[in-house]
């Protein structure tokens, strides 16, 4: 599915978009007022990674940058690391 962590399922939610107008107080102000509310959509930082298997191999997905960054999955690596040439 679109727009889906294939990882922990995280997907858009729903939220307002506050607008508001005004100076805040604690600048000389009379204070902020809301001047409208409309929804939105909050959706997940997603990003398509190469994603190194526990069997070996690599597979392609959709995984939000939480996943990433906690190592719920492991990047595929794109080449050998480099070895020096033994005599």
């Amino acid at each position: 599915m679109a727009r889906v962590c294939e990882v922990c399922g995280k997907g858009p939610q729903m939220g307002n978009s506050v607008e508001t107008r005004g100076k805040a107080k604690y600048l000389g102000g009379v204070g902020t007022k809301k001047t409208g509310i409309t929804r939105r959509q909050f959706r997940p930082n997603l990003q398509k990674i190469r994603v190194a298997l526990p069997g070996g191999g690599t597979k392609s997905q959709k995984v939000c940058v939480a996943c990433i960054r906690s190592g719920a999955v492991r990047k595929a690596v794109k080449q050998k690391p480099f070895t020096l040439p033994t005599k």
